[in-house]
């Protein structure tokens, strides 16, 4: 007689997998639409209260996927770190709302046929996503010198900035963004999107964990399930909004037997340079919230600079190939410290794969033009710091830098396949487009060949944003739940070849 428990049946009309910047979107408008949606989530449901309540080191541990020191190996090996929990990564990052530049949007839809989404096409549903998570420019306040160093080093340098758009408004400045924010000023799905969704019938399941989609080759019939106890479950929807995030829609496409050569073999990523900087004098930077100036100037290369978080433990961990010594001091003198964060855009990609008894493995390959572009920001972003009156810079390797002139050469001699470089942005592992060019959703979020199957994540972005990419998934996200809200009941089917 079998020990397994057989799973318990559950018949909805439609299913949505993951709660995050797409998840909670595609919740919302079926449920304003009397779809009744089911929202299954991995991680735990937590409030602000919970969150003021709870030291950051144990939110981190609990609120992201392996306390967010997932592994993307290459040369470097770089952590990447994802929300695991009830409004996904908008719970743990710093509510930045950037929306994607007009030119981004043609380039996907002249180079891609994404025509529907340019911007202006896009417009209403950006317009409703800042009324809904009060986006506004998030103006300097207590605790930001920081970030009014590099706006006024910029100005000197003739370089263009730009204020941070956050969905903080009357952000407390608690300086615990990427632990979840404890005042409730951050609008996240978890405290917008969702509990609006809610009220019009949708019902959010956390704890549950989405493992297989049992199909047919066009049609979702049931999508298998391990509940908060694990217990099996076997979720029989009429149609399925898959947005468990880059990594996880890509995986479990892969894990279902659907384009498994295609799905997650390219994904796009941006990578972070951790920057500590001693200052001459006090600017007490762990006073303050997420940066409130970004450098703009070459955004076009997918490159910005800007101040980060600061709290002893991410000092610490930002100089940890420094050394005690120098970990030591830069404790001592906290107030004198900063941390810049530098994102690149690169051009190589992530392969997500599947190894036996490993689970979902992630490897990534830097281009030669991810090196020397990884190389030029930093020379460009020591550049602006030492403008800002930092006195040492501590690069992405073990040394010290007292000059451009020093960060220059330190450039030249280092190889980034070496520095210690960090992910938050993964993106396009499911890309909407055509299949010859490694597509694998159509122009309405559809796997190519599916009827009853949406993808609506970051997944499904074209292409790597160069910026946070909050703002582009939540449109996507918009216009593929209307697309199908409005689309015959049966709509054509373009097959996968």
């Amino acid at each position: 007689m079998s020990g397994r428990r057989a799973p318990r049946a559950v018949d909805c009309e439609t299913l949505v997998i993951g709660s995050g910047a797409g998840g909670a979107v595609a919740a919302l408008e079926l449920a304003r639409a009397g779809r009744h949606p089911r929202v299954l989530e991995e991680g735990p449901r937590v409030s602000p209260a919970e969150l003021a309540a709870t030291a950051p080191a144990d939110s981190l541990r609990r609120l992201y996927r392996n306390a967010g020191l997932t592994p993307v190996y290459g040369s470097p090996v770089i952590p990447y770190g994802e929300g695991r929990c009830v409004g996904g990564t908008t719970v743990v990052n710093g509510g930045l709302l950037w929306e994607p530049p007009a030119g981004l949007l043609d380039r996907w839809a002249d180079g891609l046929g994404t025509d529907g989404y340019r911007a202006r096409h896009l417009a209403g549903h950006l317009s409703e996503i800042s009324r809904r998570l009060e986006v506004e420019a998030q103006r300097h306040g207590a605790g930001n010198e920081d970030s009014r160093l590099l706006a006024t080093a910029a100005d000197g340098l003739g370089w263009g900035w730009t204020l941070a758009r956050r969905a903080a408004p009357g952000c407390a400045h608690r300086n615990r963004c990427p632990t979840g924010c404890p005042s409730g000023a951050k609008r996240t799905m978890a405290t917008t999107y969702l509990p609006e969704a809610e009220r019009y019938g949708a019902r959010i399941e956390p704890g549950v964990r989405a493992v297989r989609l049992e199909h047919d080759g066009s049609t979702v019939r049931a999508v298998r399930a391990v509940g908060p106890d694990g217990a099996p479950v076997r979720y029989r929807p009429r149609t399925v909004f898959l947005a468990a995030g880059a990594v996880g829609s890509a995986a479990l496409l892969q894990r279902s037997g659907i384009h498994r050569r295609t799905a997650g073999r390219a994904m796009a990523f941006h990578v972070n340079l951790r920057l500590p900087v001693r200052f001459g004098s006090a600017l007490h930077a762990e006073r303050g919230t997420i940066f409130t100036a970004q450098l703009s100037e070459f955004g076009g290369l997918g490159v910005h600079v800007m101040a980060a978080n600061l709290t002893p433990g991410s000092l610490a961990a930002a100089l940890a190939r420094q050394g005690p010594a120098v970990i030591d001091a830069a404790l001592a003198g906290l107030e004198r410290m900063a941390v810049f964060t530098v994102q690149v855009r690169m051009t190589g990609r992530i392969r997500v794969g599947r190894f036996p008894g490993a689970g979902t493995v992630l490897r990534h390959r830097l281009t030669p033009y991810d090196v020397d572009l990884l190389r030029f920001a930093l020379v460009r972003a020591a550049r602006l710091l030492f403008r800002a009156g930092a006195v040492e810079l501590y690069p992405p390797a073990p040394g010290v830098l007292g000059s451009p002139r020093a960060a220059e050469e330190f450039a030249r001699r280092s190889d980034p396949r070496g520095w210690d470089l960090v992910s938050v942005h993964a993106m396009a592992s499911c890309p909407m487009g055509p299949p010859e060019r490694g597509g694998v959703c159509d122009t309405d979020g559809r796997p190519y060949g599916f009827r009853n199957l949406y993808v609506c994540d970051a997944a499904v972005l074209p292409g790597p944003t160069g910026i946070s990419p909050q703002g582009t998934i939540m449109a996507f996200a918009h216009e593929i739940a209307a697309r199908h809200l409005t689309a015959p009941a049966a709509g054509p089917v373009r097959r996968h070849r």
